[in-house]
């Protein structure tokens, strides 16, 4: 049977877009390829979000020619644990790089690759909604809310778990924790300096950005309640108490935004229907690693697909992605759990304190943590 395409990608975020893009630089005949998006590229563009890249995902992106994009540059990683002896430091110096990973703005990013995915010729269908599939033995069949149907010989699910009911396995966890996303400003900003600051009820984050931090703080539903109903200048007191003083005074503050957190992992394989990034596993944000993860994932199934787009490679995928997938969810799972378990005052939150002491004497663990959040696990 002759298909429509050899291969179909659902959703035209960063990792659907650089999956595209990398097939064809691949050598996947361009025509031969389509993109479906709900979106239209001008909504995508416009999407202020921060998101952080790693130094390997700065890598990916230059294959497909879309880098450099504006961007933040970050060179150290401060880690510590509030009310408790004990940080690591990690600096790119000891690892040889420009950067340890970069501070961006989503619409900047999806700006830049769909840039470039206008000078090919895959096939586009934006903004158009998926409403059904049907996988058969030799091709999927797709349905379109507008009538349109084809059919497409594999089929990549890249669109954030629109399909994740479709999955034969789930791993499924809730942190009881919202995250508070906001951009503040300080009254003495470390450039280039990132900061993990790990508190009773989650992780603090703060990512240099423009002239102050991208801000994630993950606390309790009902302290997320309680924080977001505060004046500014109340949260902002909040915040400085949390975090503490190694930036001065919180001065400012842009609105603020809330989504509960969990862990989702569906990496399960069909005949002929694969799931990447945000479709198969939705990460806790405590390592900054969704996206990065997801880059990766879109680099193996490229370098797959484009030899030949057949249910091998599929199988061939899921075998080579175990392994970095399964650190990296083990990695951001238990520092979401484990770093907000217990009082202050519990032993426990001592010795993780002291374990950040430890990772920072001993250089061939900082390293292999460092490693794993740069370039994750290599294949």
């Amino acid at each position: 049977m002759t298909t429509d395409f050899d291969i179909t990608i659902c959703g035209a975020g960063p990792v659907g877009l650089a999956l595209a893009l990398m097939l064809a630089k691949r050598g996947a005949p361009a025509q031969r390829i389509a993109l479906i998006d709900a979106k239209a590229p001008e909504q995508a563009a416009g999407d202020p979000r921060s998101i952080a890249l790693s130094y390997g995902s700065r890598q990916i992106l230059e294959d497909v020619g879309t880098w450099p994009v504006a961007a933040d540059a970050i060179h150290q990683i401060h880690v510590s644990r509030r009310g408790h002896f004990g940080r690591t430091l990690i600096d790119r110096i000891d690892y040889n790089l420009p950067a340890l990973g970069y501070v961006a703005r989503y619409g900047v990013l999806v700006a830049a690759l769909s840039a470039a995915l206008r000078q090919t010729q895959i096939v586009t269908l934006r903004p158009a909604h998926v409403t059904s599939s049907s996988e058969r033995e030799d091709c999927v069949e797709l349905r379109l809310a507008d009538g349109r149907i084809f059919t497409t010989c594999i089929m990549v699910q890249a669109e954030g778990g629109v399909f994740s009911e479709q999955s034969a396995r789930s791993l499924h966890r809730d942190y009881d924790q919202t995250a508070i996303i906001a951009q503040v400003s300080v009254s003495a900003a470390l450039r280039h300096r990132a900061f993990e600051r790990f508190t009773v009820e989650g992780p603090l984050a703060l990512l240099p950005q423009d002239d102050g931090y991208a801000m994630v703080w993950c606390v309790r539903p009902q302290t997320a309640s309680r924080l977001f109903s505060l004046t500014d200048e109340e949260f902002l007191g909040e915040l400085e108490r949390a975090f503490g003083s190694r930036l001065g005074r919180f001065t400012g503050i842009t609105p603020r935004a809330t989504y509960p957190l969990g862990l989702n992992a569906r990496p399960a394989v069909s005949a002929r229907t694969v799931a990447i990034g945000n479709a198969a596993q939705t990460l806790h944000p405590v390592a900054g690693q969704g996206l990065n993860l997801g880059l990766r994932d879109a680099a193996v199934l490229a370098r797959l697909l484009a030899r030949s787009p057949n249910p091998d490679m599929l199988q061939r995928f899921a075998a080579a992605r175990q392994s970095d997938r399964s650190i990296t969810i083990t990695l951001t799972d238990t520092l979401a759990r484990i770093f907000a378990s217990g009082s202050d005052s519990a032993l426990s939150q001592a010795a993780l304190g002291f374990s950040l002491a430890m990772v920072d004497a001993i250089p061939p663990a900082k390293h292999m943590l460092a490693e794993q959040m740069i370039f994750g696990r290599r294949t």
